[in-house]
């Protein structure tokens, strides 16, 4: 099954086929209406840009899927339930159809969509790092999180980021060596 491309040429490939959840006959679309931050300027100077509010209405947002760990771009909510004391929200993956919608918990497994790094941006990467990386096998090509375990920086050329980055996987604990390319980072709020 083939997966959207992220923005700025961002890879997305097969991945195993999400086995589709029985949904009630019921359900139907929501429409969810987001009022724009207000930013206020500091008398003192620029503010952080972590003290910035997201701008909502164009806030896009990614979900870990239960079935394989990998996150995947959300086109849109459908429904929402608390399920033992937790909210849940029935999400559809952009790009992908009813069959493979899923009940996901908001608090752990939905979160602003990962950003993919350009080569200019190579030094902003330090070890220890979550980041969101491309890994692709025989039978997957999906966005798992990792941390960034070490760095070998090298010299960029016309071709850009010439970097090696060894992260581990968090969901199995395995280690790969990576190119920044495969690489999207987390916003800061």
């Amino acid at each position: 099954m083939g997966k959207p491309q992220r923005e700025r040429g961002r890879e997305r490939g097969a991945s195993p086929s999400l086995s589709s959840l029985s949904a009630p006959e019921a359900e139907a679309e929501i429409e969810i209406d987001t009022v724009p931050s207000k930013q206020t300027s500091s008398p003192v100077g620029p503010q952080d840009d972590k003290d910035i509010m997201p701008d909502l209405e164009n806030l896009q947002l990614e979900a870990r899927s239960s079935r394989d760990f990998a996150w995947y771009d959300i086109q849109t909510f459908l429904a929402h339930r608390v399920s033992n004391s937790e909210m849940e929200v029935r999400v559809r993956y952009a790009d992908f159809g009813a069959d493979e919608d899923e009940w996901v918990n908001i608090k752990k497994a939905v979160r602003p969509r990962s950003i993919p790094l350009e080569s200019s941006e190579c030094m902003k990467v330090q070890a220890g790092d979550l980041v969101l990386c491309f890994r692709e096998g025989s039978n997957e090509a999906v966005h798992y999180d990792a941390h960034v375990m070490k760095i070998e920086r090298k010299l960029h050329d016309v071709r850009g980021c010439r970097c090696l980055f060894v992260v581990k996987y968090d969901h199995d604990n395995t280690e790969e060596k990576v190119h920044l390319s495969r690489l999207c980072r987390r916003p800061k709020f």
